[in-house]
């Protein structure tokens, strides 16, 4: 939806602007230079044959709120249409997987029928309103026949007079025509004004306060901080974090674990403040992160998640898009951190290769091991990785743990991740379960204490062996 207001909207919006404005700018000029010569010649005449036109402007007002409504639902049938279009491009891997194609033709066809029909509506409001303009202009010379043959006998006019107040109204005919075509492209330019000032006027609600504190990255030390941290999603009845505290301190690497739903990716998505938290809950070096700038917090946080996005362009510009302007070296330090330089190197073309649409052409490790690259040249002090490397097999991503450990000493590391042995090399493990952190302590700690972790490690240990 927000494509097609973004395209055919503001196209509308375009011809609003050009063909409309001309086109009654042409009306006025014509009904300016032309009415007083009309006038001139014969008051009565002039006024009797334009008399019809206030009817036609009835009319116009009569099938303007028809035209506006229709327009509008032929304007959400073209959005549902780019929708279902788009999601189709976008899974069309999982369509073929599960041989969907026929189904999906056929949501296609009823998508198009609806739009259509809305389309033949439209149409047929427009084919009875132009008509019922035209005609109503073509009136006024019938009147104009009528009564301006007594007045040539009454000798009021003469016959040349006559005749240049008819072709002065069959001038007027064509302007006032194009008036219908005026008030139709203002309709759609209306409309499409309304869609795209609804995106304009809508606020976000994650934004600075008036007193917002900057926080310059250098200064940043890494020390992240809960203070019974809930967090309820909107409409749900229950919250998906409960009452957590924890400290992190500088340079430090966490592990979090824990079953789906237990509130992992919450809790990434908060620290950074892509969601809506309360005042006094997180704080990064002591500071609440709901006073800080955003601009500045988000520099001191690089975060990676799951679904790793990446551009149509070359991977190393994939790599440098939080620094445009790295050196090739920094690019590939990066690379190097996160396990992917030798892979680069083994294609055609290296850094220069193109990943396709959404990195199409990699595999789903090679995919998030380079988000994570672009996100370590960023060189943020605190890095957040929302199981992103579920892709990547445990050996690597054990050894991108010990490069970041060794690489950067003062960088904090989140890792969340269903990964056991990678997550036992880290620091501290937090174990989450149902929105609450139910144990904390090392991976020697943990393993040796009745509980979660100790479940989850005796089956990741039975995986092993199976495998």
């Amino acid at each position: 939806d927000l494509i097609n207001r973004a395209t055919s909207d503001i196209d509308n919006i375009r011809r609003l602007l050009g063909f409309a404005v001309l086109s009654l700018a042409n009306t006025i000029f014509a009904y300016g230079l032309t009415l007083p010569v009309m006038l001139s010649i014969s008051v009565n005449l002039s006024l009797m044959a334009l008399a019809v036109y206030p009817f036609m402007l009835i009319i116009v007002q009569l099938f303007s709120r028809h035209l506006g409504e229709q327009q509008r639902i032929v304007q959400e049938r073209l959005s549902n249409l780019s929708e279902l279009i788009q999601e189709d491009m976008s899974g069309i891997s999982l369509i073929k997987i599960y041989a969907q194609e026929k189904n999906e033709r056929q949501a296609f066809q009823r998508q198009n029928r609806h739009l259509l029909a809305a389309n033949l509506k439209l149409a047929r409001i427009r084919n009875i309103l132009f008509p019922l303009v035209e005609g109503l202009s073509y009136i006024s010379l019938l009147v104009l026949l009528w009564l301006g043959s007594p007045a040539i006998a009454r000798s009021e006019i003469t016959i040349g007079e006559f005749i240049s107040l008819l072709l002065y109204v069959e001038r007027l005919v064509f302007p006032t025509a194009l008036l219908g075509f005026t008030i139709t492209t203002y309709q759609r330019g209306e409309v499409s004004i309304e869609r795209i000032e609804e995106i304009l006027s809508r606020r976000p609600q994650i934004k600075d306060s008036y007193d917002s504190i900057a926080l310059p990255t250098q200064e940043v030390r890494g020390q992240l901080e809960t203070r019974n941290f809930s967090y309820t999603y909107p409409g749900a009845n229950t919250p998906a974090l409960k009452g957590i505290d924890f400290k992190i301190f500088p340079g430090e690497t966490v592990a979090i674990v824990g079953p789906v739903g237990s509130g992992k990716s919450t809790l990434a998505n908060a620290i950074p403040r892509l969601l809506n938290i309360e005042q006094q809950q997180i704080f990064l070096d002591g500071c609440d992160i709901t006073n800080l700038k955003l601009e500045d917090l988000r520099k001191a946080i690089a975060y990676v998640p799951q679904e790793s996005f990446l551009f149509s362009t070359k991977i190393k510009n994939n790599i440098r898009y939080g620094e445009p302007l790295s050196e090739e070296v920094e690019v590939e330090y990066a690379a190097k951190q996160a396990q992917m330089h030798q892979e680069i190197l083994s294609f055609p073309q290296q850094y220069e290769t193109l990943v396709g649409e959404r990195g199409i052409t990699l595999s789903g490790g090679q995919r998030q091991r380079t988000s994570l690259a672009r996100a370590l040249l960023v060189d943020a002090p605190v890095l957040i990785l929302d199981d992103a490397l579920s892709s990547v097999d445990n050996q690597t991503a054990t050894r991108i743990l010990n490069s970041l450990s060794r690489g950067v000493e003062r960088k904090t590391v989140i890792f969340i991740s269903h990964q056991l042995s990678a997550a036992a090399t880290a620091d501290r493990i937090f174990v989450m379960d149902r929105g609450d952190i139910v144990q904390l302590g090392t991976h020697e700690e943990l393993v040796n204490q009745v509980g979660l972790y100790q479940s989850l490690w005796q089956e990741h240990q039975l995986e092993e062996v199976l495998k």
